[in-house]
């Protein structure tokens, strides 16, 4: 393991006061995507105003990622000689969960910001994103708006018209497809934020972490996180935050899709909305879903594979859900 200053133990806050401007920490975990990590940070050393630090949390198996930031750090331009970076490598961190919250243990500034390994921002979104909290001391959370997702073809749309309904609605997709509509709009309340591109103040914070029972890839992990935020906290998209999210393919798993929005969905519900018949009979509704789904995909293949995930992933959400590991 290798570190820039700092070891893994937790940091004392540094929380901005009243009449202090708020500090930012860009907070990273990545997994053997050199290439992708490499433009993020170029991305973030571009920016017309500059976070305090970077910290990385790398469970890559080389340190290919960690040479190629370290150079671009080593090159930065003196206008961001303030910008700090801190990194760390560790194969043997074996969940993004885990490499979260060791990155939460490192924060030391007023507001914390995760964002993937796989994005590119626009010049002006650090700016943006500290004039937004600068301007609004009551905002515990603030995410910006994704530019490059688009809406799925009529039968996706159709499918998630029938069967996504209660706490499983998805109120960000909306706003993420009318990201050119939006550019200038005001910020908008939302129930979750994507943990591509998620920010929250350390003091409302303080304390909460991700859940640990949680392995490889995490899912759910952001909207969990979310979910367990103190009462009465207020979080919301501003879509003059902006970045492109290229969901790379590099370090994930030969997989059905399918089997990745199930262990997430079904996590989430068994973790928080396992409860009044609504939210039940939501969950029912929407595994029958996905059950419709994979058994077409079965058919396609002339194979059980899809189902078969299917269903591992249900059991994996349930078990983990319900806090095994």
């Amino acid at each position: 393991m290798s570190d820039t200053e700092t070891t893994n133990s937790h940091l004392p806050l540094a929380v901005a006061g009243a009449d202090e401007a708020p500090t930012l920490a860009v907070l990273i975990p990545t997994l053997n995507r050199p290439h992708d990590l490499v433009i993020a940070v170029k991305t973030l050393l571009e920016q017309t105003r500059f976070p305090q630090e970077l910290i990385i949390m790398d469970q890559s198996s080389s340190d290919e990622s960690e040479r190629q930031v370290r150079a671009l750090f080593d090159m930065r331009p003196p206008k961001a000689a303030c910008f700090e970076l801190r990194y760390t490598r560790d194969p043997n961190i074996r969940s993004l969960a885990l490499a979260r919250n060791l990155l939460l243990d490192q924060n030391r500034c007023s507001i914390f910001l995760f964002l993937d390994d796989d994005v590119e921002l626009e010049p002006e979104f650090v700016e943006k994103l500290m004039e937004a909290y600068a301007g609004d001391s009551g905002v515990t959370g603030i995410s910006g708006i994704i530019t490059n997702y688009k809406p799925g073809g009529f039968a996706a749309r159709t499918w998630s018209h029938v069967f996504v309904h209660g706490p499983f609605f998805d109120d960000r997709q909306e706003i993420y497809y009318r990201a050119n509509e939006l550019r200038e709009a005001g910020r908008i309340a939302v129930s979750r934020f994507t943990g591509a591109l998620m920010s929250f103040r350390t003091d409302r914070t303080e304390g909460l972490r991700f859940d640990p029972n949680l392995k490889g890839s995490s899912e759910g992990e952001d909207v969990d996180y979310c979910q367990h935020l103190p009462a009465g906290s207020r979080i919301e998209i501003d879509p003059k935050v902006r970045l492109v999210h290229k969901a790379s393919l590099a370090a994930r798993k030969d997989e059905h899709w399918i089997a990745s929005v199930v262990r997430g969905s079904s996590y989430v519900y068994y973790r928080n909305w396992r409860r009044g018949l609504r939210n039940r009979a939501a969950f029912a509704w929407l595994m029958c879903g996905f059950g419709i789904l994979s058994l077409a995909a079965s058919a396609r293949r002339f194979s059980l594979a899809p189902w078969r995930s299917f269903i591992t992933a249900l059991q994996y959400g349930k078990k983990v859900g319900l806090g095994g590991n």
